[in-house]
């Protein structure tokens, strides 16, 4: 029951000559479940490949695609069962959407509905939502009609206030022919959609319905004036917007640098060449989206910009997704999330921060937003720009191939800015000096924060770990505040006097004394963001201190509101995670301290080194962009480290190349292709016995000899949530290769789930962690 490619509507779904029942047309719908890519179905009236509809599936409906009429089926037409409705007011999801997510569920392995509904926004998924979601997505106007004014005053009872007031606007309205919304309506009498629903039937009124559109940020407004762009920019600039067909862009420029401005223009040079284009941008993170946002809307607002990501409110995110389905939302702004919208007239992708890990799900689909803007932009023939820092390994070595176009932008943006002076600070040659951390912050760390104080600057210190710290401790018999359900420690929040399980969400109260021995000596280990922020608050009393990271973030809003005082000035010192590394464009930061990076410099995953590099360049690059000298200064007792020294010179391009050499010699990626098989049980026996029944599968594969199968292993963290992991990696050197095999292969994991019950096991394409 696959669809077949390029079929069409049969002859036999048209009457023949003298017919007096004919067959009817039979419809392949794409259901969000795991057993079949298409089911068929019965086509009712005006049905059509693209839209949505509801399907009888067992003793339940569903909501599904249809994605194409079918020549014939497998099942006999009388035990095929009718579509039971669709949605009739949303235009067709377009054929090359439909492409899209059938290229996503070929690579990454997964049935053709649950490629198309999770990328759909919720509310589209639930019929029970439609009725609702249409009255928002359209705008409803009342008239009365001629002759009926006096008949729908005098039907209202003079006590239903409300009720008289919204007759009366409306038999005001009747000279003029003025409409009344329903919004004015709601406004007068909060019954005002069932009445109005009584006077319809009644024949008093009538009713206008039109689709609601996008409006434009703020038209009245002019432009905001861009700044000037230097030499470089404007070579980028020139080279996008002339770009003819697929035309792949790496645009790597230092931190600071200008590649938003470089984004804005060559957006204004497509949106200008036609007046239906639209431009998609992906950024990596949620709490990117405002200031770039405002940014946009700025630059363009005359044009409907719409924005998409999964923090906005159902009924909010499908309103946005219908203006850039409907073609009104000229320019997209979202995270990964966007990359599988629906946009018909496509013009331009731009990836920022192409190399952050955010892009890659992973839960469910676990698919790469970068690499499907890649197969986009190829699938429709235009541009996309990945744009960063410090590129992805597999970029950088597509662009020295000559895949991708390399455009680079050496120096930052504003004249009188420079790149920040970057200094190790030794934490071994200060114990050889006897000079005691603070806290965890060194004696250099504290006195360059407060010589910043002193000239009214900002300082910035990063920490990638929240909590008040990782781990209490009993100095008597070695208790460690363990989570019973992973294979992780129970996360000290002093503030909330909490401990908390960043794995598994658990939740316990601090003790007063060791589980195991009654010691009452029991104290935190380590340093998160919450201790950090308490000891500078004791060492700088005068100063004004904020914390960013995902405990203090946590309502709706409060992100954006502590990023707006840091920007009014309002911060002298920003305590923060991986949060404030990224995009922010702090005008007063001159002082960046990283306060323990050593922890990510030991790792079994052959990443790790690119992963710190790229995410301490970045948060180094928050220093110094106003004019201002910058500094960074980086606490380690590893200084000897290529990554940290690398950093110290801004060495990127020398950076790339030593990982590249080093991933040739071991057959790493970018040089190989790699599969991640994981599997979880109660029992890690149980887990490990699935990969290695898999594993003899495998070997029977037509293609097993070109691809190395990886012994089954424990996961680093064994167990989450009380479920045992196991992984087992396979590796080709083609694509095509791995991709043959890996399609065969999970052709027999329902056998091996018949041999091994109980496991869930999932299966990763192009893996980021290991």
């Amino acid at each position: 029951m696959r669809p077949d490619s390029g079929s069409l509507l049969p002859e036999s779904a048209a009457p023949a000559a003298g017919a007096t029942s004919p067959v009817p047309p039979v419809i392949r719908v794409a259901l969000d479940t795991p057993a079949d890519d298409c089911f068929d179905y019965l086509a009712i009236a005006d049905v059509a490949p693209g839209e949505l509809v509801v399907v009888p599936f067992g003793r339940r409906s569903m909501v599904g695609v249809a994605v194409e009429f079918a020549q014939a089926s497998d099942v006999p037409v009388d035990k095929l069962r009718p579509v039971a409705q669709r949605l009739d007011w949303l235009p067709p999801l377009q054929q090359d959407w439909i492409e899209l997510a059938a290229f996503a569920a070929r690579y990454y392995q997964r049935r053709l509905g649950e490629v198309m509904l999770p990328a759909l926004p919720p509310a589209l998924r639930e019929a029970e939502s439609w009725s609702s979601l249409a009255q928002r997505a359209r705008t409803d106007e009342y008239r009365v009609l001629p002759g009926q004014a006096e008949a729908l005053l005098a039907a209202v009872p003079p006590r239903a206030r409300s009720v008289r007031a919204l007759a009366q606007a409306l038999a005001e309205r009747a000279a003029t022919g003025e409409p009344l919304s329903l919004a004015q309506a709601r406004a007068l009498c909060a019954a005002a959609p069932s009445r109005l629903a009584e006077w319809l039937a009644a024949g008093w009124v009538e009713v206008s319905r039109t689709a609601r559109t996008l409006l434009p940020t703020d038209p009245s407004q002019p432009p905001s004036a861009a700044p000037p762009l230097h030499d470089e920019q404007r070579a980028a600039v020139q080279a996008i917007a002339d770009a003819e067909g697929f035309a792949p862009f790496l645009l790597h420029g230092v931190t600071g640098s200008g590649k938003t401005e470089v984004y804005l223009h060559a957006m204004q040079a497509v949106l200008a060449r036609d007046p239906r284009a639209q431009v998609l941008m992906l950024v990596p993170e949620i709490n990117l989206t405002p200031q770039l946002q405002s940014r946009i809307a700025a630059r363009f607002p005359q044009l409907p910009l719409a924005v998409l990501h999964s923090g906005l409110a159902d009924q909010e995110r499908s309103l946005q997704w219908l203006a850039a389905h409907r073609g009104e939302a000229r320019i997209v702004l979202g995270t990964r999330m966007a990359v599988m919208a629906s946009l018909p007239a496509l013009a331009l992708i731009v990836v920022d921060e192409e190399h952050d890990t955010s892009y890659k799900q992973q839960e469910g689909l676990r698919y790469s937003a970068r690499d499907l803007a890649v197969w986009r932009a190829k699938q429709r023939g235009i541009a996309v720009v990945l744009g960063s820092a410090t590129p992805s390994m597999e970029t950088w070595w597509r662009a020295g191939q000559g895949t991708y176009r390399k455009l680079v932008l050496r120096e930052r943006a504003q004249v009188d800015a420079a790149l920040p002076a970057v200094r190790l600070v030794d934490l071994n040659h200060e114990r050889q000096r006897q000079r005691a951390l603070f806290e965890g912050l060194s004696v250099p760390l504290l006195e360059a924060i407060d010589a910043r104080l002193a000239r009214g600057e900002q300082s910035l210190l990063f920490l990638n770990r929240r909590g008040y710290a990782p781990v209490i401790a009993c100095d008597s018999c070695g208790w460690l505040s363990g989570c019973p359900r992973c294979s992780a420690y129970l996360v000290l929040h002093r503030p909330e006097r909490r401990l908390r399980c960043h794995h598994c969400g658990l939740e316990a109260p601090v003790p007063h004394h060791c589980p195991d021995c009654g010691n009452v000596d029991i104290a935190p280990l380590g340093r998160g963001t919450q201790r950090i922020e308490e000891a500078l608050a004791a060492r700088f009393p005068q100063a004004r201190i904020a914390r960013i990271d995902a405990d203090s973030t946590r309502r709706k809003g409060s992100a954006q509101a502590m990023f707006d005082e840091v920007h009014a000035g309002e911060v002298d010192i920003l305590v923060g995670t991986q949060m404030v590394a990224k995009g922010h464009d702090f005008q007063r930061v001159t002082l960046v301290g990283i306060v323990h990076p050593d922890a990510a410099m030991f790792s079994h995953d052959f990443r790790a080194a690119e992963h710190l590099f790229a995410s301490l360049m970045q948060v180094a690059g928050r220093a110094g962009r106003a004019g201002l000298p910058g500094e960074v200064l980086i606490q380690t007792r590893y200084p000897d480290t290529p990554a940290l020294q690398a950093l110290t010179r801004h060495d990127y391009d020398g950076f790339a190349a030593s990982q590249l050499r080093e991933r040739r010699q071991a057959g790493l990626p970018p040089f190989c292709f790699q599969v991640l098989v994981t599997a979880e049980h109660g029992q890690l026996e149980r887990a490990l016995q699935f990969l290695e029944a898999a594993r003899r599968h495998a070997e029977r594969c037509t293609l097993a000899p070109e691809v190395q199968l990886h012994d089954p292993v424990p996961m680093s963290m064994v167990r989450v949530f009380n479920r045992e992991r196991a992984q087992m990696l396979v590796e080709a050197s083609a694509r095509p290769v791995l991709q043959r095999f890996v399609a065969e292969w999970v052709q027999t994991f329902a056998e091996v789930g018949t041999e091994v019950k109980g496991v869930r096991w999932q299966l990763e394409i192009d893996p980021l962690r290991i």
